[in-house]
């Protein structure tokens, strides 16, 4: 069959939370996915791969490639970077983050961690910088909702109330119970909460509070959810399993072995037998007639055959950079000049130490609680806001695996035998780092655009990124490097940061005469960002497309603004809202028409 209700262009969180919904309306679905749904176990993949990254649990296809962090370099001796691989760059800072294009997309590599969004950061434009949003959190607040119940969010709700600012109802409760802190959060909540530390940007003070992080990961499930009627986790195949639970394997990224974080395949596993998913199919063009409206899609399977579907609606659903990619392909979406800008991501300023006492590194998720007085207020007109995590998976992130500590041990001090194995024990339990993560305000400059010369192995134009960090986000570093600092003489703990060597940091960039380092949160957003009118936006509020009657870019590429908060939770809730939009218009189109006598006496 190749007519279809609704095509869907990629089999990630957004793409199968909306073929979920359609499924279950009894819509005829199909979802195309440029990536493999059987490649080899992903745990073997990992434990296999000489270089852990990302998307080490997959192994990639040449005609459906996807960006790593190893693509880009830091140039010894000189200012710059290199970027080879699937996603070229020509901007002066490189854009620091990847994705996959497997079954499932980056949702199975994530980290798990669910904050929403706060209410004023719909509309940063009264702080000067950014875009509003052309809906508010009331609007997408039964969304959210939605999303936490499909995702099996676990947090403490009076504590988002009170300690995040978010505007929850009384009697509000998540499907399962929180997380359990860490034992570092532990360590940092007995030293640091209630204290105070300077904002020399925003020349003001905030106190300290270590607060839990909302997760999609099973937990414990809370009986009082649903009015009492409690909330079944879900297992690796989507179907009930009550026993499936987070038992600490610290591999969240890029897998989870006890298939206790949400990813997609557990949508996938509910979907109706109206859902068709074909992959390793790359589509290459979205189909439009005379009008403009959507009819369908052309792909390409990985030998090369070109084959056409056709639909009624076509939801381009692959991920910020590739949905920027394939409507620039298509010539499509172009009237306001803002396909493919506003390129935004979470640059993320690492600072890392030793504590005086074991800490636990390594253990559990990458990050379980945080801090989070720096994400509003009047502070985010001199600065970027800003998140901190709290990292428990040691230095890794900073400096990589242990080898690199087992290697300055050797090197360094000359240390071996037993007197290494002691140095080492001594510096891997007492490491731990926090992880300021920093709003990006949309800039038309931060764009995707088509390489004019570089091809793929299908023959299609590259991605090509154009990047940078502007003022507000280096204040917003600047802020974070001085809050680090104080945090860490409270703790007594010994400051190791050092953005060296530059190969290692291809982000890195000096501001007020001091060098800083960041990498990419993975958290790609604006490439077709949403608003209210089509002369400065591609998509409305429900993520359909301005000009083309049929066709939706759903995604983080559609959000006018990224904020603080890790934006899988977002997508989601704007992804279900417009699955129910598309549902609206194709109930419409099939209620039968309403017919009336043309002259008094005749037949209807």
């Amino acid at each position: 069959m190749n007519r279809y209700d609704v095509v869907v262009v990629g089999a990630g969180v957004a793409g199968s939370l909306v073929a979920d919904r359609l499924g279950r309306a009894g819509r005829r679905v199909l979802v195309l996915e440029a990536g493999a749904a059987d490649s080899a176990d992903p745990h073997t993949a990992f434990v296999e791969a000489t270089v852990k990254v990302p998307g080490s649990a997959y192994r990639p296809h040449p005609a459906a490639a996807w960006p790593e962090n190893t693509d880009i370099a830091g140039v010894d001796g000189t200012p710059g970077y290199r970027s080879a691989g699937h996603l070229l760059q020509d901007g002066p800072l490189p854009y620091a983050s990847g994705y996959v294009r497997v079954n499932g997309g980056t949702g199975n590599v994530w980290t798990g961690l669910t904050p929403r969004m706060l209410p004023e950061d719909f509309d940063t434009e009264p702080f000067g910088y950014g875009r509003r949003w052309p809906l508010t959190y009331d609007d997408l607040e039964p969304f959210y909702r939605a999303a936490e119940e499909e995702m099996g969010v676990a947090a403490d709700s009076d504590e988002q109330r009170e300690h995040v600012g978010l505007p929850l109802p009384a009697g509000h409760v998540f499907p399962m119970r929180p997380i359990p802190a860490s034992h570092l959060d532990r360590v940092l909540a007995a030293g640091l909460d209630g204290r105070r530390v300077k904002d020399p940007v925003a020349l003001s003070e905030v106190e300290l509070r270590v607060v839990g992080t909302p997760h999609a990961r099973n937990g414990v499930p809370d009986p009082r959810y649903d009015g009492g009627r409690g909330y079944v986790p879900r297992g690796r195949d989507g179907r009930p399993a009550p026993d499936n639970r987070c038992v600490g394997h610290a591999s969240c990224i890029p897998h989870c072995p006890s298939y206790a974080k949400y990813t997609p395949l557990k949508t996938q596993g509910r979907w109706s037998a109206s859902v068709t998913l074909r992959d390793r199919s790359v589509v290459s063009r979205v189909l439009v007639d005379g009008t403009g409206r959507a009819t369908g899609v052309e792909y390409r399977s990985y030998d090369g055959t070109v084959s056409v579907a056709s639909a009624d609606v076509v939801v381009l659903a692959a991920h910020a950079v590739e949905n920027a990619r394939l409507l620039l392909l298509s010539e499509l979406a172009g009237r306001s000049g803002q396909l493919g800008r506003n390129l935004m991501d979470h640059p993320v300023l690492l600072t890392w130490g030793l504590m005086p006492e074991a800490v636990g590194a390594y253990r559990g998720p990458g990050s379980t609680s945080g801090f989070e007085g720096f994400r509003a207020g009047p502070g985010r007109r001199a600065r970027a806001p800003f998140r901190i995590e709290i990292g428990n998976w040691g230095w890794v992130w900073a400096k990589g695996l242990v080898d690199v500590d087992i290697a300055e041990l050797v090197t360094g001090q000359g240390l071996f035998g037993a007197a290494l194995r002691r140095a080492a024990g001594d510096r891997i339990r007492r490491q731990f780092t926090l992880q300021f993560e920093m709003e990006q305000g949309a800039d038309p400059a931060n764009r995707v655009t088509l390489h004019p010369t570089e091809r793929d192995a299908l023959g299609l134009p590259r991605p090509l990124v154009t990047y940078d960090l502007d003022g507000h986000v280096k204040a917003g570093m600047a802020a974070a490097r001085a809050v680090s600092e104080q945090i860490f003489a409270l703790l007594g703990a010994e400051d190791r940061t050092d953005y060296a060597p530059a190969a290692a940091w291809p982000g890195r960039f000096e501001y007020g005469g001091r060098t800083y380092g960041y990498r990419g949160a993975g958290h790609a957003a604006g490439t077709h960002i949403m608003g209210d009118s089509p002369a400065t936006s591609v998509v409305d509020a429900l993520q359909r497309c301005w000009d083309h009657p049929g066709l939706y870019a759903v995604g983080c590429g559609s959000m006018p603004s990224v904020a603080t908060s890790n934006p899988t939770l977002t997508m989601a809730a704007l992804a279900l809202r417009s699955a129910e939009a598309v549902e609206a218009g194709l109930a419409a189109r099939d209620r039968p028409a309403t017919l009336t006598p043309t002259s008094p006496g005749a037949a209807p």
